[in-house]
């Protein structure tokens, strides 16, 4: 498994990324710190130039395995299940765009508050074909590109759909387009999931991307979640992409990001026996 840590490409009102704004600064410091990668939240790809941030993910020995698309929804309020049709449609305009960008980083793309509020929706059934609709339009978009897609389940108190990994699992089921995977949250998990290693058990293959922050949202090892154990089950069933760092940045960036990898890069060297499954 390899590091990586969410920042945003410009100033944001999302108060868990660690780095927002300074591209180039902040992927030289990330890079000296040990970071294998970064998640770049975008709130709109057409006002980014692919070439020079290719250049500049290279240029600093870094990936960019996903891409975030919340800034469309916490700044631009643009989501699936508005009652809008034209700005459901532009929430799907602006995820193709994401796509577009992705498929030239090699990167995936996050569909996460994207989805919306669905109570604001004429009924939650009305707002759930919405959804669908929406998530198979983008969704056999990325498969004509290559590019893969990940929903991931929110806590109740953000979100009022899709809470917990079993909830994704079966959001899964109805969307039926095989590049559609899960990203699983550690923070989300200690809320919804029972147990967070047997919702990462439960999402087996189609997990396709790991957030880690602590119970407290701050940074892994700030609070009480066992990431030996996470870390162990991440191996059981045999996922070798990204742990991705989305925290509160306190006591202040520079910390809470060194502090992430002083506390998961000892872990993931250390071969953890995998956990035995009950």
């Amino acid at each position: 498994m390899k590091l990586a840590l969410a920042i945003s490409i410009h100033p944001t009102s999302n108060p868990d990324v660690a780095f927002a704004g300074d591209l180039e600064a902040t992927l030289a410091r990330l890079a000296g710190m040990g970071y294998d990668g970064v998640e770049l939240a975008i709130r709109d790809p057409r006002q980014v130039n692919g070439d020079e941030l290719v250049a500049l993910l290279r240029r600093n020995g870094l990936a960019a395995p996903m891409l975030a698309t919340g800034q469309a929804w916490g700044e631009d309020r643009l989501s699936f299940t508005d009652a809008d049709p034209i700005i459901r449609q532009a929430a799907v305009e602006r995820i193709k765009s994401h796509i577009e960008l992705a498929g030239q980083l090699d990167a995936m793309v996050m569909l996460g508050l994207i989805r919306g509020l669905l109570a604001r929706a004429p009924s939650r059934e009305q707002a759930m074909k919405w959804l669908l609709d929406a998530y198979r339009e983008c969704a056999d978009f990325a498969l004509h590109r290559g590019v893969r897609l990940v929903i991931e389940p929110i806590n109740r108190f953000q979100a009022d759909a899709i809470f917990s990994a079993r909830d994704g699992v079966e959001l899964l089921a109805q969307i039926g387009y095989e590049n559609v995977g899960l990203a699983l949250d550690s923070f989300h998990m200690n809320i919804e999931d029972a147990s967070i290693e047997d919702g990462i058990r439960l999402a087996g293959d189609r997990l396709f991307h790991f957030h880690v922050s602590d119970s407290n949202r701050w940074r892994p090892g700030a609070g009480h979640i066992d990431f030996r154990s996470i870390i162990a089950v991440l191996r059981a069933i045999g996922y070798t992409a990204y742990l991705s760092g989305e925290f509160k940045p306190l006591p202040d960036s520079e910390t809470a990001a060194r502090g992430c990898i002083e506390h998961l890069r000892p872990l993931l060297n250390q071969g953890s026996t995998p956990a035995p499954t009950p």
